[in-house]
């Protein structure tokens, strides 16, 4: 039987949701259960799954949704208890913290002083409008949130540039000022080394990397996968590149990108040749020009770009698999997109694939039987968290890849740091384990070969996660790059190798109106954090000046009502 609650004026944020989820969802008697906030989206989530009905359309944004497929009633009330046991314990748990906590923006502001920075980590159709007010009070704005138009991205930072601030994103995943970390950031060793990435992971992966080579890292900022785009033209990147070269803490600038637009690449990189500090620029999806040109230094890889930063900034074992003739493919299954552009180029290249359009369904390789899909795509993330904090989606793809004969290797990435799962490996290996040891039952084998994105310092700890993986008979290799080389190597032994494939923006340079943003790295940020309190708290555990806005959707949701309230503010 369907069973349905609705909680009216009971906002919760997307973690907290899956918590939830994952602690009812396994209870006997329940076959399948939904719980989420009445928006739009997640209204037409549960249409399109056939959860219809009266309770579903008239929920509020505001209103907590519980569905449930149960055997019976008593199921559901039990159900309904275990949901109110939690929240209670919840908002008892938040009542006793020592985080600085608002209700309104207005106290928020008046609680943090004068606070320079705000994180933005709510649905994304709210996102524009709250981002407008925190503009409007001279803020630089970290966007988490994904699912923002392409149109409200630009026209956010348009109104940013006019105002001298900087909106790193939407969809920006990892940022670190002076330090801090601004959502999912690994525990790196301080230093002069300055980031510029449009992207995540590719953020993480350099920012590794430099750390286990013995550098340190000033600052990384997200830029958002689309900044480098036609449309948005790089306003963020290039800010942010001239505010670096004006960063005392900074001695080195490494720039990441995935594969920028022509005419903004030439823009970006024109801007990058007129600064006075080296920049080392990785560009994925196309091959240097040269080694350098002037003072920009060109990478191909993720760790070749760190090396290139450190070398200027100063200072394991495979498992053997027999695998079958018939073995010929690569699977890559990612919750990093970066990690996923990189994979997918170097697998290209090397097993000459023309470059293909872009595919839907966050493929960002389909050629044969080989795919690299990127499981952080939107595709992957409208109603349910990000595969870094929740890693059941890429759990979900195992089996196909252990079921096809025909595939030799599996790859993986593992992120850790601040916001993602506590223990990503402990989700995955047991079960890669479990199929691999069936696998080897029916005579069969498949290489499962994976990196991990951390430090010894992150806290769910490198070594930690490395020998959970390699216990479960997954070969864990230091890098992405090196991961892919690694599969390309067990390929080139199952067939003869095949040759490589041949293969309205602002650009003058720093004035006056950069120097909000070379403020904003001269000295630790003040913070505003809006929608998940888990950053806010990781910022207070490590001492940073912050204060959490407890949002929700204004005047419950309704769009007319909240467009009436901002026109009279």
């Amino acid at each position: 039987m369907l069973y349905s609650i609705v909680k009216p004026n009971n906002y919760q944020d997307s973690l907290r949701l899956m918590r939830l989820s994952n602690l009812v969802a396994d209870t006997e008697g329940i076959n399948r259960v939904s719980i989420m906030m009445g928006t739009p989206m997640n209204k037409d989530i549960l249409r399109n799954a056939g959860l219809t009905g009266t309770t579903v359309d008239e929920a509020k944004p505001t209103d907590l949704l519980i569905l449930a497929d149960v055997v019976s009633a008593e199921v559901g009330e039990s159900l309904v208890s275990t949901v109110d046991a939690f929240l209670s314990n919840q908002a008892s748990m938040s009542g006793r913290s020592r985080l600085p906590t608002a209700r309104s923006l207005e106290r928020a502001l008046s609680l943090a002083g004068d606070a320079n920075l705000a994180i933005v980590s709510i649905p994304g159709e709210y996102v524009a409008a709250e981002v407008e007010r925190l503009l409007d009070h001279d803020l630089h704005v970290f966007i988490f949130s994904d699912n923002v138009s392409i149109d409200d991205e630009v026209t956010l930072k348009r109104k940013a540039r006019e105002r001298g601030l900087l909106v790193m994103g939407p969809d920006c995943g990892t940022g670190s000022i002076g330090g801090l970390p601004l959502a999912f950031t690994n525990a790196v060793h301080p230093g002069n080394i300055g980031l510029a990435g449009a992207s995540g992971t590719g953020l993480q992966e350099v920012m590794a990397q430099i750390d286990g080579l013995g550098g340190g890292v000033s600052h990384a900022i997200g830029l958002g996968g689309r900044d480098l785009g036609t449309r948005v033209g790089a306003s963020t990147c290039l800010r942010a590149l001239r505010a670096l070269d004006g960063d005392a803490s900074t001695d080195v600038i490494v720039l990441i990108s995935k594969p920028p637009a022509a005419r903004v690449r030439d823009d970006v990189i024109g801007v990058a040749e007129r600064l006075s500090k080296p920049v080392v620029a990785i560009l994925l999806g196309e091959r240097p020009p040269a080694p350098v040109h002037g003072n920009v230094h060109y990478a191909h890889t993720l760790d070749e770009a760190a090396r290139i930063g450190v070398e200027l900034a100063g200072t394991r074992a495979a498992r053997s698999v027999a695998l079958r003739p018939a073995q010929q493919w690569v699977k890559g299954l990612y919750t990093g997109g970066t990690l996923a552009v990189e994979a997918a180029m170097l697998l290209r290249e090397s097993l000459g694939i023309p470059q293909g359009e872009e595919h839907d369904g966050g493929y960002l390789l389909r050629s044969g039987g080989h795919e690299v899909i990127d499981l952080g795509d939107d595709a992957y993330t409208r109603g349910r968290p990000h595969p870094m904090i929740d890693p059941s989606i890429r759990n979900e793809r195992l089996a196909a890849v252990f079921d096809d004969p025909r595939n030799a290797v599996l790859l993986l990435d593992v992120v850790l740091g601040y916001g993602s799962d506590p223990d990503p490996a402990g989700a995955l290996a047991p079960r890669l384990a479990k199929e691999l040891a069936a696998l080897r039952a029916a005579g069969r084998d498949l290489a499962v070969v994976a990196s991990v994105c951390g430090t010894e310092n992150d806290p769910q700890s490198l070594s930690t996660q490395t020998l959970a993986l390699e216990q479960a008979g997954v070969t864990v290799m230091p890098s992405n790059a090196a991961a892919v080389r690694h599969a390309l190597r067990i390929l080139r032994r199952q067939r003869a190798p095949e040759p490589p494939a041949n293969g309205a923006n602002d650009t003058n340079d720093a004035d006056d109106a950069d120097e909000p943003v070379r403020r904003l790295l001269a000295q630790p940020p003040r913070v505003i954090n809006i929608g998940l309190r888990g950053f806010a708290e990781t910022l207070f555990e490590r001492g940073a000046h912050v204060v959490h806005y407890d949002w929700r959707p204004a005047a419950g949701g309704d769009r007319k009502l909240q467009a009436l309230i901002d026109a009279l503010r």
